[in-house]
């Protein structure tokens, strides 16, 4: 049973969604998410919500609004009311929930990771909270072949029996791999739909697994709607702020989503560590990935080895603030009165003292690296090979693993090898 949209989320998709409704477009001038944004923080500081806009009282909160966004405008969206009950009526036959950046559901990661940037509404089919449960993000090419396909879903199979869940973007190709994979192993899958959420929902192969909760749908677009070249660039910002850690199976050099979704993540958002698989037939663009700051895919072998893969990752979350202490957090009332407070210290109880920095998360997943591979030693140019770095850096990373225990120096010729009690933690 899907529950009943929220006040607040009939307000916002009468505002910005299309409500198809088996129509391919609407003439009608939407809110963008800017504009929209700029509503929100103009409710907001007069301690209002979107819910005020619609129903007997909304005389004076759309005047407040029309003043800014026009009143021809806004009484236009806002008298969809129609439209939106035949919406509601299509997405609630086929399953579908909707919920917005005003209800407490609304996914924490995306609300705390992407900010203004986060959709007003998510569309979604399955467990409502399975988006939030973390995992590998799983990206890669459309057009590949047998032999990496069969990769992806060996990754998809070690994820489910890690239980970490396993997020991609339900394109053809890798992303499809990597979910069926999971699948098929009992595991946990979300997929971020750039289009046609309807179709994956009634999906014959999906029924089973949205049933089970094992698999949840989700797109910040109108289940209705086709491919999009743009959609599908904003979706990867979806897949990569819902997750721990990222994989990049195959990537193209400088071009197509998959390069651009993970170069975006690697020079600016930075919400994940981002690996890549180093494999003969990744990709010209995952080599070039590597000098970009992404890391080489340790290739688990089972579901402990892969749990270690992520360690880094999930101290990396843990350290997320709450999503209640960001600024476009819409509540159901107006907002708490504010007090005078001091700044709080960066370490505080919202996140643990145990807090790494960047360079520290990465030097713990390549410390459990080189623990597992290396039973015999090596030289410092075959831990560069391994890791596919630079010597210099190999050997900056080989002496703190010394100095901590973790690994022993052989002089004559100098190798190194796991240390047979392993030292302190870094």
């Amino acid at each position: 049973m899907v529950a009943p949209l929220t006040p607040n989320t009939q307000a916002i998709l009468l505002l910005t969604a299309p409500l198809i409704a088996g129509r391919s477009e609407t003439s009608l001038e939407l809110l963008t998410l800017s504009e929209y944004n700029r509503l929100a923080r103009l409710l907001r500081e007069k301690q209002k919500q979107p819910a005020d806009l619609i129903g007997s009282d909304a005389a004076e909160t759309v005047e407040l609004a029309a003043a800014v966004f026009g009143r021809a405008r806004l009484e236009s969206l806002l008298g969809r009311g129609f439209l939106l009950s035949q919406a509601v009526d299509c997405w609630s036959a086929r399953a579908i929930w909707v919920v917005s950046r005003a209800d407490s559901v609304y996914p924490r990661r995306i609300k705390a990771r992407l900010k203004e940037d986060a959709p007003p509404v998510l569309y979604g089919c399955g467990k409502a909270t399975l988006p939030d449960t973390g995992g590998l993000a799983v990206v890669g090419s459309r057009h590949v072949d047998d032999e990496l396909i069969g990769y992806t879903e060996n990754v998809g199979r070690l994820a489910a029996e890690a239980r970490r869940t396993v997020v991609s973007g339900g394109a053809k190709g890798i992303d499809r791999a990597a979910m069926h994979g999971a699948l098929q192993a009992g595991g946990i899958v979300v997929g971020v739909m750039s289009d046609s959420l309807e179709r994956a929902a009634l999906a014959r192969d999906n029924r089973e697994p949205l049933t089970d909760h094992k698999l949840a749908v989700i797109s910040p677009y109108d289940p209705a709607a086709g491919f999009n070249v743009g959609h599908a660039m904003q979706r990867n910002k979806i897949v990569y702020a819902l997750a721990d850690a990222a994989l990049v199976v195959t990537s193209d050099f400088e071009k197509g989503g998959t390069w651009a979704g993970a170069i975006e993540q690697l020079e600016r958002l930075h919400f994940v560590p981002v690996f890549v698989h180093n494999g003969a037939k990744a990709g010209a663009g995952n080599a070039a990935l590597l000098q970009h700051g992404a890391l080489p895919w340790p290739n688990p072998h089972d579901g402990v080895e892969f749990r270690e893969a992520l360690s880094a990752a999930a101290a990396a979350v843990a350290a997320e603030p709450k999503q209640e202490t960001l600024s476009l957090v819409l509540r159901e009332g107006p907002p708490p009165p504010t007090t005078e407070t001091k700044p709080k210290p960066v370490l505080v109880a919202d996140a643990p003292a145990t807090t790494l920095s960047p360079a520290d998360e990465l030097l713990q997943t390549v410390r459990g690296i080189l623990s597992r591979e290396l039973p015999e030693p090596r030289t410092e140019a075959e831990v560069a090979e391994l890791l596919a770095i630079s010597k210099p850096q190999a050997k900056v990373w080989l002496g703190k693993l010394v100095e901590a225990g973790v690994l022993e120096k052989i002089p004559k010729p100098t190798r190194y090898r796991t240390a047979t009690t392993v030292g302190r933690l870094l």
